[in-house]
């Protein structure tokens, strides 16, 4: 099925296709695909975040499918052009749930009729749910990529409880009370993104909607000059307030309002090469179409304490095939949750070793910012592995 008629034909290079497979575990799941010419290709997935689309991995993959790979890159349930979920605040959770995103793609991965991945690849959000595929299903991934978000495992159960009285952290909300009551009152993202005004906020910008896109884009970019990250060295609501703005915001702020205070200027517009306006305005469209609130759900479900409880099933395993990881050394996601960067190849990813890659003049949008030298690196990964 190809791409409805109503919808804007999408500025793809040359060897990319898009289309529309129906029946995957309740979605119609919009793709982008290439390298498809010939089959019985190895296949590589890759999984966008937020706020991205397939589309964000037009510069990954022609040189994927030019090294001998089948490359699909789908809308994520939530995003873009891909259909069946439900958008509404009030709606139901389960759905975005991290062991369903995982359905998802092994749905999808049947459908295409392919027992075996060569790789699974995942950017922001995506990396979570690439990790979780690794994580549930190493049978179907030989490989894992991930961008920009470290992976630890899954969460905790309580443990030795029998022996010991079990305690009832509050961790999540001891940090976010702590947040709130500094001399300069600020909140983690996450929470906002769960607040029911998030999704109209983003969407509805006095700016306007491809203002915002722009700004949030910039600000986590390496064009941005504030942009210095480091690890920090407790995860104290003192040492928090330490990330920039975006992460953890002032606490009666909006995102729009915090991202547009760093705004690029119209040169910097105008010298934009790795995200020109034209491509921007892929985004800005799609988002004017779907709003944010899909992908918001998914910061919702983590947390939930439900559905994070489903999840401490796999407490303790850890990813045993080869992975890698990249990102920019100007992004200051890598270090969000402290430690959790250093204690990667440790306890979640064992046979990650020294396969960990910070580029030069890149920040959070990695594979836009750095196309060639992530692209290298992944054939090289690929073709190695």
């Amino acid at each position: 099925m190809t791409t409805p008629a109503h919808l804007q034909t999408l500025p793809l290079p040359d060897g990319i296709r898009s289309r529309t497979i129906e029946g995957i575990n309740g979605l119609s799941v919009h793709l982008l695909e290439a390298g498809y010419q010939r089959p019985g290709r190895p296949c590589v997935l890759l999984l966008h975040g937020f706020p991205e689309l397939a589309f964000s991995w037009r510069k990954t993959m022609p040189a994927l499918a030019a090294a001998g790979y089948h490359v699909v890159a789908p809308d994520q349930r939530g995003y873009g052009r891909t259909t069946g979920w439900d958008n509404a605040y009030d709606g139901d959770l389960a759905p975005f749930r991290l062991l369903n995103l995982v359905r998802d793609v092994v749905g999808l991965v049947a459908a295409m009729g392919i027992r075996k991945l060569a790789a699974v690849v995942g950017h922001d959000f995506g990396a979570r749910v690439a990790a979780w595929c690794a994580l549930v299903r190493p049978d179907m991934f030989e490989r894992l990529v991930l961008m920009s978000v470290p992976f630890t495992g899954a969460p905790a159960l309580p443990f030795d409880t029998s022996r010991n009285r079990p305690t009832s952290p509050d961790a999540a909300g001891s940090i976010h009370r702590q947040l709130a009551a500094l001399a300069q009152p600020r909140k983690d993202y996450q929470l906002y993104f769960g607040t029911r005004e998030a999704n109209r906020d983003m969407l509805e910008s006095p700016a306007g909607l491809h203002a915002f896109l722009r700004a949030y884009y910039h600000v986590k970019s390496a064009d941005n000059p504030a942009n210095d990250p480091h690890p920090l060295r407790t995860g104290s609501a003192i040492e928090m307030a330490k990330l920039p703005g975006y992460y953890v915001m002032d606490l009666f702020s909006r995102m729009d309002e915090t991202v547009l205070r760093d705004a690029p200027s119209a040169a910097q517009v105008a010298s934009n090469t790795w995200l020109t306006d034209d491509e921007l305005a892929v985004y800005s469209q799609e988002y004017a179409r779907t709003g944010f609130q899909g992908g918001l759900q998914c910061y919702r479900c983590g947390a939930d304490p439900a559905l994070i409880a489903e999840m401490q099933l796999y407490s303790g395993a850890t990813i045993d095939i080869p992975s890698m990881f990249i990102a920019g050394i100007k992004d200051w996601g890598i270090y969000k949750k402290p430690g959790e960067f250093e204690a990667m190849p440790k306890v979640g990813c064992t046979d990650m070793g020294t396969r960990i890659f910070l580029l030069e003049n890149a920040g959070h949008w990695v594979q836009q910012e750095q196309p060639h030298q992530v692209n290298r690196l992944l054939t090289d990964f690929l073709n190695t592995h």
